[in-house]
């Protein structure tokens, strides 16, 4: 398996066919924190589309989406994408999973750059953060939106 480093240019090569079959299978939407917070906004009237493309870059997708509102939610979870606060960086191939977890980052401060840029407010998320949290941060950036709106 081969994963583009959006920094570089460069092509990672994964360390093993095992960890290619475990990569593949990690959830990609739908996770728990996801879940969790759709439940509490949903709960709070908020209504919002789920994978929703990121206009302008192929196979990229807000977590969730306030169009009208152009509100991105971007949910990292805490290994993939190197929370400074639980991120361990794993002993075994080590090289590999720095520049993995590198491109990571890059292609999310891409992608909340490109977001920001065509008029969308970014929200980051991790998935460790409360689910009270979670909901205040996502209601700031709609109350910020709307205000800009009127």
């Amino acid at each position: 398996m081969t994963t583009d480093d959006a920094a570089s240019g460069e092509k990672l090569t994964s360390p093993s066919e095992v960890v290619r079959r475990r990569m593949k299978a990690q959830a990609r939407k739908d996770t728990r924190a996801e879940t969790q917070l759709r439940r509490a906004l949903h709960a709070r009237g908020k209504r919002y589309r789920v994978a929703y493309p990121v206009p302008g870059r192929r196979r990229r997708t807000m977590d969730i989406a306030f169009t009208r509102a152009k509100v991105a939610v971007l949910i990292d979870g805490c290994f993939w994408h190197g929370c400074p606060v639980h991120y361990i960086p794993p002993k075994n191939n080590a090289v590999w999973w720095e520049q993995k977890i590198r491109a990571n980052r890059a292609r999310d401060r891409d992608t909340s750059l490109h977001l920001r840029e065509i008029g969308w407010r970014v929200v980051r998320l991790w998935e460790h953060e409360t689910v009270a949290e979670m909901v205040r941060k996502v209601e700031e950036a709609l109350a910020s939106a709307a205000a800009h709106q009127e």
